[in-house]
């Protein structure tokens, strides 16, 4: 399994009829890998001029596979009865918006992405389409800059609770806190953007 994030100029995705919305994206993302920028600090920026309207983000360190971040949520709810209060309660809301989804995952109205694709069919690639919205970002990326701050108390507990496991991707802190921050870059991007 892997995994593709990409921000999205919302007021462009919302002027294609909504059936072909899945395939333009998947075109303008992936339709020509030569055409691709530069990766830069993590973005991928499509070179094409009429591709300006999204940036696909690639993890440091993931190969683009779906595994670390199943891992980073694993980590996270082992370990996250050691933070109080509203730090825990931003990452929860942070993470659970990304890629941690107890305890409510299958009631979060927005997982599904409800009239932004009328259906997943036609993916390239099997998989969940998770959609946040222009103002999902930026509420994420609030909740991160709230969290955010207080990341590094959370060294000790992961590394006694998280530990390492045999296959374990994320094996530590460190892996943990870098790719959580890769997320708050991405959200960062769209919230910046004002796109999803």
């Amino acid at each position: 399994m892997d995994i593709t994030v990409l921000v999205v100029d919302w007021a462009r995705l919302a002027r294609v009829p909504a059936q072909d919305r899945l395939r333009v994206v998947q075109e303008a993302a992936y339709g020509d890998a030569d055409a691709d920028g530069d990766v830069v600090d993590g973005w991928v920026w499509p070179a094409a001029a009429e591709q300006s309207w999204l940036g696909r983000y690639e993890f440091r360190g993931t190969l683009g596979s779906h595994k670390p971040h199943f891992w980073a949520a694993e980590g996270w709810e082992k370990a996250r009865g050691t933070v109080g209060g509203e730090a825990r309660a931003a990452l929860d809301e942070f993470l659970e918006g990304l890629i941690w989804w107890r305890p409510r995952a299958d009631v979060d109205a927005e997982q599904a992405g409800p009239g932004v694709f009328p259906s997943p069919e036609g993916l390239w690639r099997s998989g969940p389409v998770i959609v946040r919205g222009p103002e999902t970002a930026a509420r994420l990326r609030r909740r991160w800059c709230e969290a955010g701050p207080g990341l590094e108390g959370l060294r000790v507990p992961y590394r006694e609770l998280a530990g390492r496991e045999p296959g374990q991707w994320i094996a530590g802190f460190e892996e943990f806190a870098e790719l959580v921050r890769d997320w708050a870059e991405a959200a960062g991007e769209a919230e910046r953007r004002r796109w999803g």
